[in-house]
């Protein structure tokens, strides 16, 4: 009687372990990790705060509209971060350029992965001269710096949050391109590929159902280090007046305006500069957890 109960707890734990999600036992992997736990936490945080941004501080009496008379103060108990060099708040301004910096960053990734991903996996299932067409297009891409294509693309389009976002993202496709290609290449002559061939499904239809979700591990852990990427990228645009244009606070830009203040006033470029380490940190810690989650060696 005891063993049947004993075999039939290993049946259920079995059971239980078979139905577990691939996502759920990456999630499970993931856990374990305290510092991808700990990027994901500031990550979180940073999207709490960009999304009630209007409800912490108001965007035009507090970020926006300009007060000379508390100019270059340090941090106290009116301003915790202190005021920049008219008077704004610095912890306001911070918070709405968390939110430009986090909807650039994650559109521009999106605009390369879809791009960049379709590519390919065309270049990747098709091979021959297509493949050879698209990958030398890219390598061409690759050739030249990706901040210095996206300071070139700003500057033909226009400075605005939308031909920013192009740009950061049109510099970015070349990788996601290499990615997916040898993702599919590796995957597109197995079995199940072959069974849905065999039974006439169309080659969009392999691309997109078949191809394409199995091979999102790698886009996903290079997605996750593109947005610190395109952050970076960002404010580095907006560092040289290319970016996000004044008086919208963005982190690159509040170094900028502050630089001349450096000695009198540490704060004004100090706080976004570490607002900007701490997320690229954080980014690449979840991006460094979820490559270490999603590999198949260590499953086990």
């Amino acid at each position: 009687m005891d063993n049947g109960i004993i075999k039939g707890n290993e049946n259920n734990s079995n059971t239980n372990k078979k139905k577990r999600s691939q996502w759920g036992e990456v999630w499970r992997r993931l856990r374990k990790n305290k510092m991808a736990m700990l990027g994901l936490t500031i990550i979180i945080i940073l999207i709490l705060l960009a999304a009630f941004a209007d409800i912490i501080a108001d965007y035009e009496e507090v970020a926006i509209k300009m007060n000379t008379a508390v100019r270059l103060q340090g941090p106290s108990k009116d301003h915790i971060l202190g005021t920049d060099e008219l008077g704004r708040d610095i912890f306001a301004r911070m918070i709405h350029g968390a939110r430009v910096s986090l909807k650039v960053g994650i559109i521009a990734v999106g605009i390369a992965i879809i791009i960049g991903g379709t590519l390919g996996a065309i270049a990747g299932f098709y091979g021959g001269k297509l493949d050879n067409i698209i990958m030398r297009t890219m390598d061409i891409f690759l050739a030249v710096p990706s901040i210095l294509l996206a300071i070139a693309i700003v500057s033909a389009l226009g400075t605005s949050m939308i031909n920013l976002m192009v740009a950061v993202g049109i510099s970015s496709i070349p990788n996601y391109a290499r990615i997916v290609r040898a993702s599919v290449l590796s995957i597109k002559d197995q079995e199940f590929i072959e069974a849905a061939k065999a039974i006439g499904a169309k080659d969009t239809r392999i691309i997109l159902k078949h191809i394409l979700p199995n091979s999102m591990a790698p886009v996903i852990v290079q997605g996750t280090l593109g947005v610190a990427g395109a952050i970076l990228s960002t404010a580095g645009l907006s560092f040289i007046g290319l970016g996000i244009q004044k008086p919208a606070p963005e982190w690159g830009a509040m170094l900028s305006s502050g630089r001349p203040f450096l000695r009198e006033a540490w704060h004004v470029t100090t706080f976004p500069g570490i607002a900007i380490m701490i997320t690229i940190l954080s980014l690449n810690l979840l991006g460094d957890g979820l490559r270490d989650a999603l590999d198949p060696r260590l499953k086990q």
